[in-house]
């Protein structure tokens, strides 16, 4: 059984870090469900949860804004004052640097954690560990990526979120600083278990009933794995109207929002020429859900 398989990190069948769960030995959707709740089961009442906001996974459907979102919760958060540290861990969307105003692409953070990388049997590592040419910086703000399929044979991304879930695990942060993940599209991470370690998970939603399903689905995942703070941006609003049609929606569903993001016809354009985000507007908007993320307050509003 490879790492990647195991939720809990166990490298083999009966390892110390193995709960006996089934799922790597689970035939049937029924075994694996019955698994799948026995993990749920003891990450709620083992896995400890900080109650700080430190390690910030955003998720949602496949052209939600999540990337964009991601963008800007960085600009906010350094406009607050952290010090922002942004991963891309999405194997196929290529333009979060761009969109961060990155100039020089980092070496794919893959090559640190496979069999052979340097951190490979590292227990913890900080940002001052990592070596140079695997990160870069613009305007303040650090980002990563963890890596991309680029080859038609390269093979499936399970060794990229094998990567995403050490980094989440190991990455010890420093008081003053933040991780904001840009995580894969959909749900699959959830199921190879990248998330369990980060603290606030928000699911990027845009007007969309595939979009607010899914994002239930992330959320009630999120919920299993014993993430307190969990909850839902809608995105890409075209009127007062349509946000309280979508809050509705998800109200419904028993979701929290954070808050809204209106549509933004310079954010548009900026991601069409792969220019960096550089609506205040759209910032200040992030920078109300940043607050709220921290207060822990959830409105529609």
């Amino acid at each position: 059984m490879g790492l990647f398989h195991c939720p809990l990190g166990a490298p083999y069948y009966e390892d110390d870090a193995c709960i006996d769960c089934g799922l790597c030995y689970a035939r049937t959707s029924e075994e694996k469900v019955e698994a799948s709740r026995k993990i749920r089961e003891y990450m709620k009442t083992n896995i400890p949860r900080a109650s700080a906001v430190s390690k910030i996974a955003v998720c949602g459907k496949g052209g939600s804004g999540k990337t964009t979102v991601v963008a800007l919760l960085a600009l906010a958060l350094k406009a607050a004052g952290r010090r922002v540290i942004v991963i891309d861990s999405d194997e196929s969307n290529p333009g979060l640097g761009r969109m961060l105003g990155i100039l020089d692409e980092p070496q794919a953070l893959s090559r640190l954690f496979n069999q052979d990388g340097i951190f490979s049997q590292r227990e913890r590592f900080s940002m001052d560990d990592m070596p140079a040419g695997f990160m870069s910086a613009a305007d303040g703000v650090r980002f990563m990526a963890v890596g991309k399929i680029l080859d038609p044979f390269q093979g499936c991304a399970c060794s990229l979120a094998d990567t995403a879930r050490q980094i989440v695990e190991k990455l010890e942060l420093k008081e003053d600083e933040v991780l904001v993940l840009d995580m894969e599209a959909g749900v699959e991470s959830f199921g190879r278990g990248v998330e369990r370690q980060a603290d606030t998970i928000l699911a990027v939603v845009e007007p969309s009933l595939e979009s607010i399903i899914v994002a239930g689905r992330i959320i009630q995942m999120a919920q299993g794995m014993g993430i307190g703070r969990a909850g839902a941006i809608i995105n890409k609003v075209s009127s007062d109207a349509t946000a309280a049609r979508t809050g509705q929606e998800l109200e419904k569903r028993g979701l929290k929002i954070y808050g809204v993001l209106n549509y933004s016809a310079a954010l548009a354009e900026a991601a069409f020429d792969g220019r960096p985000v550089n609506d205040r507007a759209a910032v200040e908007e992030a920078g109300i859900i940043i607050n709220r993320i921290y207060n822990n307050c959830v409105t529609t509003q």
